[in-house]
């Protein structure tokens, strides 16, 4: 599933982020999401999330 849906994703869920100094070579993070940064519903490049170890990136993959 990618995580460009809101509603998806919740606190607690481990996912693959790709980080701001990332976006040009795609290397994802993964991490658990503590917070979801993004309020709007739906966003075409994935929903901003803040992972539990302090990093923010966008949401590529949900992978539980």
């Amino acid at each position: 599933m990618n995580g460009q849906n809101r509603d998806d994703l919740k606190p607690g869920m481990k996912v693959a982020v790709i980080l701001k100094k990332d976006q040009r070579s795609g290397v994802q993070t993964e991490g658990i999401v503590k917070d979801l940064l993004t309020k709007s519903k739906f966003h075409p490049h994935g929903i901003k999330v803040r992972l539990e170890d302090g990093q923010v990136g966008r949401v590529a993959e949900i992978l539980e």
